[in-house]
């Protein structure tokens, strides 16, 4: 279908059809995300999540929050990163966080799916983003440090106004407070709100001491 469009408009508009076939090749293959469903769900209940609209919220924000941001980030290639970072989902799937043995081989299924995924495009732009993807996994950049912050805030409190339905009674204290130590790091003034949403799930029992 994409190939369909560039042989009729390319001469038109004086274009690189095998660029612009690649560009709309990629653009029809991410519309997956929005099959990829995720372990949190809406905030209503209603059904779970799914990656793009988990990307777009955290896009949202990492533009909302950024006075939290440490010095220096930049937002606009923060915003960049979350928006790509769940990509090679679509060949990987979610992987529950707490789920130990599907973890094991994670890293492996999804890089091979970046490989395949970002190479869609043309390679200026498979590079763009397979850097992006990359500098996020790694987390040692100011930048990378605030997407991932957010990429844990936002499914913390999706739990703490779901009566925690990820953790249904099973996650313990521990567990949270490991995975969520990246927005210390990420995002240090946001913490507090860490603190008080796993303090609130144990009261209410959605955690194990």
């Amino acid at each position: 279908m994409a190939k369909d469009i560039v042989e009729d408009t390319v001469d038109k508009l004086r274009l690189d059809s095998e660029r612009l076939s690649r560009q709309l090749e990629f653009i029809i293959e991410i519309d997956k995300l929005k099959q990829i469903l995720r372990q949190t769900v809406l905030v209503d209940k209603s059904r779970q999540e799914n990656d793009a609209e988990h990307s777009w919220h955290l896009a949202m924000m990492v533009m909302i929050l950024k006075e939290y941001a440490p010095e220096g980030v930049r937002i606009d290639r923060a915003m960049k990163m979350v928006l790509v970072h769940d990509l090679v989902e679509i060949d990987a799937g979610d992987t529950f966080c707490y789920d130990e043995k599907a973890n094991l081989d994670k890293r492996d299924r999804e890089l091979k799916a970046a490989d395949r995924i970002f190479n869609i495009l043309p390679q200026d732009q498979a590079k763009e983003l397979r850097d992006l993807w990359d500098e996020f996994e790694e987390g040692k950049t100011v930048d990378a440090l605030f997407a991932i912050a957010m990429d844990r805030l936002q499914p913390l409190l999706h739990n703490h106004y779901t009566s925690g339905h990820t953790w249904a009674g099973k996650i313990r204290k521990d567990q949270v407070i490991s995975r969520m130590s990246k927005v210390k790091e990420g995002a240090a003034d946001l913490w507090l709100v860490v603190e008080e949403v796993v303090k609130e799930g144990l009261k209410r029992g959605y955690l194990k001491a």
